[in-house]
């Protein structure tokens, strides 16, 4: 338990990292005017068209005109097209020059995206406003946001994994599991109101101070995300009350043989619950939305059975006051495999929707931590294989007295001394005679740790004599879980953070619609420009590709690729290159690209303010013969 506290730890420094990015699953696909446009006369409104429905905020456009002051606009609304659409319209005519579109939307699986565009009317000014679009989410805000993610997550594995697992299995002693079902019921109300409180500072990009404020929980409750929160919180209410009715009728806490009656509701309000995380994520949005539901919440509930199963399992044969019989276990392993079926089939059909194309599994950030969980799910299946064999060996194991059979620690060593018999003599009586109950005359009694010492003995170890088979295959199997139970707990860790990465798909959707994705799991994408030169002479001619990452106002690092005529790579004796923003006076700041071998590259370009800026790129094809050319690049806030 303790290797399973420090990953959880782990893992929730990973969320941590992971989470200062910006997150969106709906891209950009294209813009009326589109950016960089150059229009004759003033445009009546201003139209983004996306690759999902989105979902629109107070300040979701703000619009600047060439001198930095902002425009009156109307509120946000969808435009014709749908709700996949975002339209403000002026109310009349603007200037002339180069106007600033400042956006940001609230993406249907629940994630924000922002974004800035440009277009100018008569000519582009010469000076633009330079705004930022703001961080896709505050960095703090994100990090406990998706936090409550993986421990809503957790605890819903665990909650309905444990009570799948009293309701097929039916342990003989189920107080061990009372403590967990509690547990797990308190952390998932916890984390769904922590991330109700969280949701609006997330959707604007705020610091988690204003997550109190009245106008903010009200913005958070008339959402589609939010209200699915409050209906989990609702459910789980209504779980807790059929709990302590049916405690105040029965007198248990957790019946070990529950009535038809009640399955029925346990398995409506886990269906329930699961469909809170399929309205507000991936599944909502995107293509075959009720197909893809159905997927999420088989998914869900599957990954719940399995693990919260195996936690389940692994606490009763931990605690379990009461020898665990072999049936119990048999039964949660056939559980377990047609959970892990549903689970493989409902993962290759979300893995198909989320990418799109092969191409996208390596290509895409979404693609690549898919990957990583694969690996994790292989381990996992390789973890519950082994499992399953511990469990078929316990089945055939002779069956042992259960005065001779006593739980065993996790890590299967010495077992601790049982519980005083009422048959056994007390410290102060003298020893039992053979004619006593309990005395064999025949035999001396056995010495701990020597051969025929019963487990019931301390001193009794699974490799020796006294051990019971069924002892050595219990205390396998408690390891073999304990494996399964880590590297699931890891796997959630990354499903977590693959629900909160743009999907291959809507990546793709946007690049061939000539539209970056606003944000790609945080990562902007690189400027890349192509330019053509000519010096005069025979085959003087070529391009040069230059690669500015990320592209945007900071550091930024340079590679230029020299094409020949022929379209291969040409090696120059020298390539300059440099950067000039005119309209605010600042240049050329050289780049002092150095020649790595094929290619031209500098670690380091600081770029200060945004912009359209110009590159200068002098080329030397020969000790007489170069040429300087310019092309413009812009450079995003």
């Amino acid at each position: 338990m303790r290797a399973l506290t420090l990953l959880g730890s782990l893992l929730a420094a990973l969320l941590l990292a992971s989470a200062a990015p910006a997150s969106a699953h709906a891209a950009l696909r294209g813009s009326d005017p589109a950016d960089g446009a150059v229009l004759k006369s003033s445009p009546a409104s201003v139209t983004l068209t996306f690759t999902e429905a989105v979902g629109l905020l107070d300040d979701s456009f703000r619009v600047y005109d060439p001198t930095n002051h902002r425009v009156d606009t109307s509120e946000a609304g969808h435009g014709p097209g749908g709700s996949d659409t975002a339209r403000i319209t002026f109310p009349k005519k603007l200037g002339t020059g180069t106007f600033t579109v400042a956006w940001r939307v609230v993406s249907a699986d629940s994630h924000p995206v922002s974004g800035a565009l440009t277009f100018s009317v008569g000519k582009p000014s010469a000076t633009a406003a330079t705004v930022s679009a703001g961080p896709v989410e505050n960095p703090l805000t994100g990090s406990l946001y998706n936090i409550g993610r993986y421990v809503a997550y957790l605890a819903m594995a665990l909650l309905t994994g444990t009570v799948a697992f009293l309701a097929v299995c039916r342990p003989p002693d189920p107080a061990p599991l009372r403590t967990p079902v509690r547990t797990a019921w308190w952390a998932l109300v916890a984390a769904t109101l922590f991330l109700f409180v969280l949701r609006s500072p997330y959707e604007e990009g705020n610091s988690p101070a204003t997550a109190f404020d009245l106008s903010a929980l009200a913005r958070s409750a008339s959402g589609r995300p939010g209200l699915a929160l409050l209906a989990r919180v609702a459910l789980l209410a209504l779980a807790a009350a059929l709990h302590l009715l049916l405690r105040k009728r029965t007198g248990r806490d957790l019946p070990s043989s529950p009535s038809r009656p009640l399955l029925a509701a346990a398995a409506a309000l886990s269906v329930a619950l699961a469909l809170t995380w399929a309205a507000a994520e991936h599944a909502s949005a995107g293509i075959q939305v009720p197909l893809a539901m159905t997927s999420s919440v088989l998914h869900l509930l599957s990954t719940a059975l399995w693990m919260g199963g195996l936690a389940a399992l692994l606490i009763t044969l931990q605690r379990s006051a009461v020898p665990l019989p072999a049936a119990v276990v048999t039964r949660f392993s056939s559980t377990a495999f047609g959970a892990v079926t549903v689970l493989v089939l409902t993962g290759v059909y979300q893995s198909w929707r989320g990418l799109g194309s092969w191409q996208a599994l390596t290509d895409t950030s979404y693609g690549r931590l898919l990957l990583v969980k694969l690996a994790g799910v292989t381990l996992l299946l390789a973890a519950a294989s082994q499992s399953r064999r511990w469990t078929a060996r316990l089945a055939q194991a002779p069956a042992v007295p259960a005065a001779e059979r006593v739980p065993l620690p996790v890590g299967g060593g010495p077992a601790d001394p049982p519980a005083e018999r009422q048959d056994a003599p007390r410290p102060d009586e003298p020893p039992a005679t053979p004619d006593e109950p309990g005395a064999t005359p025949d035999e001396p009694p056995a010495t701990p740790g020597e051969p025929g010492a019963t487990p019931d003995e301390p001193g009794a170890t699974p490799n020796e004599p006294g051990f019971t088979p069924v002892g050595r295959h219990q205390a396998a199997l408690r390891r073999s879980v304990l494996a399964e139970v880590a590297v699931g707990v890891a796997v959630l860790g990354i499903t977590t953070i693959l629900t909160g990465t743009l999907p291959g798909r809507a990546a793709a959707e946007a690049a061939e619609s000539g539209t970056a994705p606003a944000t790609s799991a945080g990562i902007p994408a690189a400027a890349v420009a192509l330019v053509p030169f000519d010096v005069g002479t025979p085959n003087g001619h070529g391009k040069v590709q230059i690669t500015l990452d990320p592209g945007r106002v900071g550091a930024n690092s340079v590679q230029a690729v020299v094409f020949g005529p022929d379209g291969g790579i040409s090696a120059v004796p020298e390539l300059r290159l440099s950067f000039t923003l005119a309209a605010q006076k600042i240049g050329p700041l050289p780049a002092n690209v150095t020649d790595r071998g094929g290619y031209w590259a500098a670690d380091s370009v600081n770029l200060p303010i945004a912009g359209e800026w110009t590159m200068s790129v002098t080329v030397r094809v020969s000790d007489l013969d170069q040429v300087t050319v310019t092309k413009k690049v812009r450079i995003a806030a």
